[in-house]
């Protein structure tokens, strides 16, 4: 069988065909993998089922590095040629993708395909320690990730979604009415906002919610559908408010976000939790800035 480089071409097939099957998963539709194996042979001729499988595994590196969901059983595999980690891009470009923004606006009508969706709202959304060094799974081959992070601005593609964005405030706007009534506050519950709906992006913050004691909870919702670990954007705003108002502002960060929500929460200061680096610059005409000549 051949080991030479795998064309733009076969990359595109076997690509689609995984997308194919992750939206299958995530919509809760079984699929044979080795039928589907015995497909792609039938049309990548010079490619093995042992080469296809870890093509496969390979795919679900690239997904992770693009802050994507990948395919259960398909560990993510490091050592590959990059123009693979360009035709995931070039599907998760495609408006008829299941991570299109039409996929995530389905996911909240309660559509046929969203069903495991509905009933996980239903459910308090799981919120657990942020990351560590200690707690978080290994990196798949960390060079890798940061090549990916360098071409493709992965937390820009995440903030640029705003269904999905939308998603996630709506779920965690959802499990803060639902934690205050089960905790016997219907009254709080009844005055939980979703500001960022309501009066815009400005606040700092997107859901005005409530400790148990009544005092305030300002939560700043980020979503992705990648792993705990997925770099996001924080604006200078929010970091104003977060510093202005630590003892009541939080960031929850929604991760995995297509297939079983999970969450966890980090407080001021952030720089306690995550590393900050500033990634643009206010541009000005240098004859604003010039002093006055006497």
């Amino acid at each position: 069988m051949a080991s030479f480089d795998w064309s733009d071409e076969e990359n595109d097939l076997i690509v689609g065909d995984y997308f194919d099957m992750l939206r299958m998963e995530i919509a809760g539709e079984s699929f044979n993998k080795a039928e589907r194996n015995r497909m792609l042979q039938s049309r990548l001729t010079t490619r093995s089922r042992g080469s296809i499988e870890f093509k496969h595994q390979n795919i679900s590196a690239a997904m992770l590095g693009l802050n994507q969901p990948w395919i259960e059983g398909y560990k993510p595999m490091s050592n590959f040629q990059f123009n693979l980690v360009e035709a995931v891009v070039r599907q998760l470009d495609k408006p008829h993708s299941w991570a299109a923004n039409e996929f995530l606006k389905q996911a909240h009508k309660g559509s046929p395909r969203s069903a495991n969706f509905s009933v996980q709202e239903d459910i308090p959304l799981w919120i657990g320690p942020p990351p560590t060094v200690s707690n978080a799974p290994p990196p798949v081959e960390h060079t890798l990730l940061e090549r990916i992070l360098r071409k493709y601005d992965v937390a820009e593609r995440d903030a640029a979604n705003r269904a999905l964005g939308k998603a996630g405030e709506e779920r965690a706007l959802k499990h803060e009415v639902q934690s205050l009534t089960l905790a016997g506050r219907t009254d709080l519950a009844k005055k939980v906002q979703w500001t960022s709906e309501t009066e815009g992006d400005g606040a700092g913050y997107d859901i005005a919610s409530f400790e148990l004691d009544g005092s305030p909870r300002l939560i700043e919702v980020k979503t992705t559908n990648g792993w705990e670990r997925s770099p996001f954007h924080i604006s200078r705003n929010e970091l104003a408010v977060a510093e202005e108002r630590r003892d009541s502002w939080c960031l929850l960060r929604l991760w995995n976000f297509a297939k079983e929500p999970r969450a966890f929460e980090i407080r001021p200061p952030l720089d306690a939790h995550v590393s900050l680096m500033a990634t643009s610059y206010m541009a000005s005409f240098a004859s604003e800035n010039r002093p006055l000549q006497t």
